[in-house]
């Protein structure tokens, strides 16, 4: 039985991913499964961002959790498709008030079990990370121009270790930059379809 193929679309606040996955599922809505970013199904339904940092790595690590359960659900659920999450298991460490092995300790996991989940990364690079405006409908974005840009860095360490890392810049034409991007996702695609 053939592999099922699995590829994290992430990268800072403000880098454009969640509006190239939304052309991207209308492109090609019968040969992928968008998994839900983890983050935002919690943060909708009522979790609150907070400071306190026992609260941050409770709220980190049931994202986790739930990224891979969601992951899983589309998985069983489209096994025909190419699996495309929106984020994955190890955006966690960029928001974690701790160092890295007490996030893997505390979730569970090795950074080698979790990198080996995605086939392949597509790095959207912030929009803050060029200086530019960040600013979006999303009302659970609360991030600065500054912040969205250290977590930009902070994600980019993280992915960039991933043998199949794909990295889409920060553009001034955002058209070009989700062009790009889309591009970028269907020579993944066209890549491991003939694999």
């Amino acid at each position: 039985m053939k592999k099922q193929l699995q590829v994290v679309v992430t990268g800072g606040p403000g880098g454009g991913k969640t509006t190239a996955l939304d052309l991207f599922r209308r492109e090609l809505c019968d040969k992928i499964a968008v998994v839900p970013e983890a983050a935002t199904v919690l943060f909708s339904g009522g979790i609150k961002r907070c400071e306190d940092e026992p609260t941050i790595k409770m709220v980190q690590k049931t994202i986790f959790q739930l990224q891979k359960n969601l992951e899983d659900i589309h998985k069983t659920q489209y096994p025909a498709r190419l699996i495309v999450c929106d984020r994955g298991s190890l955006d966690g460490l960029a928001y974690w008030p701790g160092t890295e092995e007490d996030f893997f300790e505390e979730v569970g996991s090795t950074f080698e079990q979790e990198i080996s989940r995605y086939d392949a990364v597509i790095f959207f690079e912030s929009a803050a990370a060029t200086g530019q405006d960040i600013s979006s409908n999303n009302p659970l974005r609360n991030e600065s121009t500054s912040q969205a840009a250290l977590l930009d860095k902070k994600l980019q360490k993280v992915w960039s270790r991933h043998p199949q890392f794909y990295f889409v810049g920060s553009s001034e034409s955002f058209v070009r930059k989700i062009t790009f991007g889309i591009m970028t996702l269907e020579n993944v695609i066209n890549r491991y379809q003939r694999s």
